[in-house]
């Protein structure tokens, strides 16, 4: 089968999965698809792989020896350099609160164990082609909102000057929010345009995803967080104050 073409050739994907069976056929589909692929089967060895080399991607089980993998997932959030690597969070737990926790912490999707390996490479490459998107117009475009500042072809996002760590779905849905300010948008709406998925708004995991990445952008965004509203039992909006550009 031929790479796809659309996969970058320069797109470096980390697996760190401490059971061997499943890295290698992750790996395995990976590199079908056209990724260079690196494996790592313990959160030691997943930083260690991190700081020699910045992959694209990280596909990061949750269960790990030595540093789990949420404690991998704080670390990366936690360093300039890491804090916008996009990662897809493996997981065998079903519990609803404990794949919550994998999205409150920054991970970017997540996807539970059984999967099929063709879901997750269309995962991996959802996550990165969102994270890599090109304006809608030709040149430069920039986003604003009082001292809000988004850089939609360089995804470089700004507040009174300072450079914004979020991540590539906090981007999109800060993006979201500006470009409709002053207009409820459900949690629905957020979904389809920050993490292009379709979905039941009664779907209670994918609102709590919304809620949890919103709560996290508000932090981020600091006194200017309190822009964004919420609007109870429906979703939410920017509204910027009176006099404010």
């Amino acid at each position: 089968m031929e790479a796809d073409s659309r996969v970058k050739p320069s797109q470096r994907v980390l697996v760190v999965e401490d059971e061997p069976d499943i890295a290698a056929l992750i790996a395995y589909q990976l590199t079908r698809e056209g990724f260079r692929v690196e494996t790592a089967g313990t959160g030691p060895e997943a930083l260690k792989a991190v700081s020699r080399d910045i992959p694209d991607l990280i596909v990061l089980d949750r269960m790990l020896p030595g540093i789990s993998g949420d404690g991998v997932l704080q670390r990366l959030r936690a360093e300039v350099s890491t804090a916008t690597v996009p990662v897809l969070v493996l997981t065998a737990k079903r519990e609803q609160e404990d794949r919550i926790e994998g999205l409150e912490l920054g991970a970017d999707d997540y996807l539970t164990k059984p999967f099929s390996p063709r879901e997750l490479v269309l995962r991996v490459k959802a996550i990165l082609r969102r994270a890599s998107e090109a304006p809608s117009s030709g040149g430069e475009r920039i986003v604003r909102a009082g001292p809000i500042r988004l850089d939609v072809a360089s995804h470089h996002a700004s507040l009174k000057d300072v450079e914004l760590d979020l991540t590539p779905t906090e981007f999109r849905l800060l993006r979201a929010l500006i470009e409709r300010r002053g207009r409820t948008q459900s949690r629905k709406q957020l979904l389809e345009s920050a993490w292009d998925i379709e979905a039941s708004v009664s779907d209670r995991l994918h609102t709590r995803t919304v809620d949890m990445h919103v709560r996290r952008l508000r932090a981020k965004l600091g006194e200017v967080g309190v822009w964004i509203q919420t609007i109870r039992g429906f979703g939410y909006r920017l509204k910027v104050p009176e006099g404010v550009e």
